[in-house]
Order: C-alpha cells, then structure tokens, then sequence
C-alpha cells in the first residue's frame, strides 16, 4: 500500500467534517437561533430547551472547527459570526425590552435634554415619543390602563402619563422612574441614535452589538494567536447562542462593558497601565458592574491604573453631572432595593441561603467576595490575568447571582481565554433562573440547584486544575492544554 493510498481514508474524513458535518451544526446553530428569536414562537414555552440544545450545537461545532487549518480558521470564525448575528438582527429583541430605554435616552439626548431629567412618562417630552416606543392607551373596567400588544409582537407596560393620567402604552419598562445607566453608556445610546431616524426601532442597537461582538472576537482572536492557543476557541464567544441572543438581538449593552474589560486586560498585559486604566473607568461609567474586575488588573503599576481609571470615570461623568447634579444616580439606588440587594430572599445570594437564612446571607457572602478579591489579587500575574479574571467575575456572579444572564456577557471572553471551561455552567445557571418563572412551582429549588450545580462544577474544575499542577511539578510535563483549563480542549 503506498503512503497516499493509505492517507486517503484519513483525508476523507476529514472532508467529511470540514465540508458536510461543520456546515450542517452551523446551520442547525441558526436554525435554533432563527427559532428562538422569531416573534410568536413557542420558545417562551420552552426557553430552556432551546438553549441547552443551542449549547449542545455549539460545543460540537467547536470541537468540528478543531480540523480546519489555522491559515483559515479565524475567517471561518468571523464570517460565521457575521451569519449568526445577521439572524440574530432579524426580529426584534425576544427575552428584555432594555433596549427601548437605550433608544427613548439616545432621542432624548439628540434634542438637547439630560436623560436623567424627565421620566418616560412625562409629557414635557412628548412630542419627542415615535410611535414604536409610545402609544396611546384605553382604561380598563377598574379604571387602569390598558395595553394590547405592540407593533413588534410584545407586551406594552401599562402606564399613565404625567400629569395629566392619561392611560399610556410603552416598550420601556420602569417608565415612571429615571434612567439607571451611567454616562459612558449615555453616550453609547446617543452615539447609536444619532445617526438614525427616530422612527428607527430596535435595529440601530442590535447592529452596533454585531459590531461590537465582531471587534470582541478578532480581539480574542489576537489574544489566543499571541499566546499560541487554538484559534477556534474564538468561535465559543462568537457562535454562542448566548452571545448573539443577549448581546446582539437583545442588544444589551453589557457588551459594551465586557469588550472595554478585556481591552483593559491586553493594554495592561502588553504593559500600558495608563491606557488600561481608561478603558477600564470607561468600563465601569457604562455599566457599575465591570467594578468587580478590578482585582484582576492591579497587578502591573496599580497606582497608575487607579488613577487613569478614577479620572476617566470622573471626567465622563462630569458633563452630565454639571446638567442633572445628584439626579445623575437616576433610579440605580431604587433598583438595588428592587432587585433585593439590600435583603435576603428570591434567588439573591441563593448559595448562602442554601446555609442560612434571615440577615446572614448578605453578610456572608460579602465575607465570600472579599475573599475572593484578596485571592486574585495575591495571585495575579501577566501569565494568568485571563485565567484570574475568569475566577473574580464568574464567582462574584455566582455568589450574588442576579437575575439577569447578560451580566455574563464580560465574563464569556475570559472563559476562552483562560479555558476554564467550567465556568460556563455559571452562565447557564444565569440563564435557567432568569427563564424559570417565579410563579411556577418548585422554581426557588430549580435555581437554587443550578446555582449549586454551577458552584459543583467551578470545585471540581478547580481541583481538577490543581491536580494536574502537583503532576506537572512531580513528573514529565503534561500538555500544554491541562494547564490552561479542565482536561481536554473544545
């Protein structure tokens, strides 16, 4: 038998799954996105399934894109992120309705106001609302607003306009309280807005997201080429069903906060602290939440990063502060105490109420996050700031678990970059308590048991880690691949 004869088997299988098996799970990849974006689906009734299967999809894809040539890798990467988002932007946001509030705050700041004067309710503004984002309302038997479903296939909240009551329809939810966002985000929202029409729906948002997850994985891309890792571990940021339901037909703008953090960690590792420390204040003035990463990006001139990171912060906040002073905290105290961040019960800080009740959970698990914090901030160094910053974000989401899954979306980059693989069940476990009702029954035990199989799988991954460094450092070297995440690569 001659050499090519005998390689000829081996070629073509692999045809086999470059050419027909990837194209045939990227197209099932779509068709389940397609489904679980597209208006009036059953998908409400089974949220959960399809996004376990989407998940399943997208893990066999990844480990079929292991077989495509690294020459060629990144571009097969990008253009299936590109197709994937462009479904994604097909219909209107299915699971959150954030991004009206982006859109009523960018018009509202194209006229000349600050977002953080007037409520969506009130009629100083009304002449600015576009038809797609308010309507008129009808009164009920008992007197209260009535709302039918709006021209995208979504609930309207019910609401009175002020001050004259008169029953109103919109797709902004709160909107009889002021904005929550901080400024960088403002000016995201203006940004966006400002080169459309009023009348411009939902789309403008859910483009700007596709955008920015595209720049997020060439940014991945760079990263793992730089340090020789896979290349089509990119693909589990930019093929996720997660990604391009919450960052892009969603358009939520914690994409925005997660791409200024990881553009904060390569500025800090290629040793421009200053440069970090701006993208990072940057991080933090749109959306409070990216704080939590800082203990994973003081380990190189932590002075200079705090002070860059201050000043930005500071200075974005300062036009809007000279407008609306205090008015600029907007509805963020409220919404604490709305999400139950001041009290223990629903799902918050569901890991310590598996251990305590009343007033302990709160008090145990800021004792939890701080240790955390005073980990990774002892262990951080230039070789593992992707890896530590996987830990400090998916435990801190762990712990406090809130309700809402797109708060992962700083987290995902980091989990490729680290392959800490089993950080992923953090996101899942996000995103089965956020899609299990509260009403239905057993469901405070449905997201107590995935918050602590999450938590299950973080331990063993961790030990499993740990055991693969004692062996390392007892006999012969190990792949490269057991020291960069759980056993085996995607």
């Amino acid at each position: 038998m001659t050499p090519s004869t005998a390689a000829s088997p081996q070629a073509a299988g692999a045809g086999l799954r470059l050419f027909v098996v990837l194209p045939a799970l990227f197209l099932v990849g779509a068709a389940l996105l397609w489904w679980m974006v597209l208006p009036g689906n059953p998908f409400e009734s089974a949220p959960v399934v399809g996004t376990c299967l989407s998940w399943l999809v997208l893990i066999a894809a990844v480990r079929f894109l292991r077989h495509v040539a690294r020459r060629r890798v990144g571009a097969v990467v990008l253009a299936g992120t590109v197709l994937l988002g462009l479904v994604a932007v097909s219909a209107p946001p299915r699971t959150s309705n954030d991004a009206a509030r982006y859109a009523w705050d960018g018009i509202v700041q194209k006229a000349g106001h600050s977002p953080y004067a007037y409520v969506p309710v009130d009629e100083t503004l009304s002449s600015l609302r576009p038809a797609w984002l308010f309507v008129s309302g009808s009164s009920g038997g008992d007197g209260r607003p009535v709302c039918a479903r709006d021209l995208f296939g979504t609930e309207s909240v019910a609401a009175s306009g002020y001050p004259s009551g008169n029953p109103l329809c919109t797709a902004i939810n709160r909107p009889h309280v002021p904005t929550i966002y901080p400024p960088a985000a403002e000016i995201y929202f203006l940004a966006v807005r400002a080169t459309v029409p009023d009348t411009a729906g939902y789309l403008p948002f859910q483009l700007a997201g596709l955008l920015i997850s595209v720049a997020l994985t060439l940014m991945l891309l760079r990263v793992l080429a730089r340090r020789g890792l896979p290349l089509h571990l990119a693909a589990v940021w930019g093929w996720s069903p997660f990604v391009q339901l919450e960052a892009v037909n969603n358009a939520h703008v914690d994409l925005l906060g997660g791409a200024l953090i990881l553009a904060a960690g390569m500025l800090l590792a290629g040793g421009r602290p200053l440069r970090s420390g701006a993208a990072f204040g940057a991080a933090v003035a749109t959306k409070l939440i990216p704080v939590i990463a800082a203990p994973a990006l003081l380990f190189r001139r932590p002075v200079r990063f705090i002070a860059a990171a201050a000043g930005t912060f500071a200075l974005l906040y300062v036009p809007y502060l000279a407008v609306a002073g205090a008015g600029v905290l907007g509805f963020l105290p409220g919404y604490l105490k709305e999400e139950g961040y001041s009290q223990s019960g629903g799902i918050r800080f569901g890991l310590a109420q598996l251990v305590s009740a009343g007033p302990w959970p709160p008090v145990l698990s800021a004792a939890a996050l701080a240790a955390v914090a005073l980990g990774v901030l002892r262990r951080t160094r230039t070789g593992n700031v992707w890896d530590q910053q996987t830990v400090m974000i998916g435990l801190t989401l762990l712990i406090v678990s809130p309700n809402y899954p797109w708060y992962a979306l700083m987290l995902l980059p980091f989990i490729v970059l680290g392959r800490r693989w089993e950080y992923l069940g953090v996101i899942l476990a996000l995103d089965v308590i956020y899609m299990v009702p509260s009403v239905a029954p057993y469901s405070e035990a449905i997201n107590q048991g995935v918050l602590l199989a999450a938590a299950v799988a973080v331990a063993a991954g961790a030990w499993l880690r740990r055991r693969a460094e004692l062996r390392v450092a007892a006999g012969p070297a190990l792949p490269t691949q057991a020291l960069n995440g759980a056993p085996g690569p995607l």
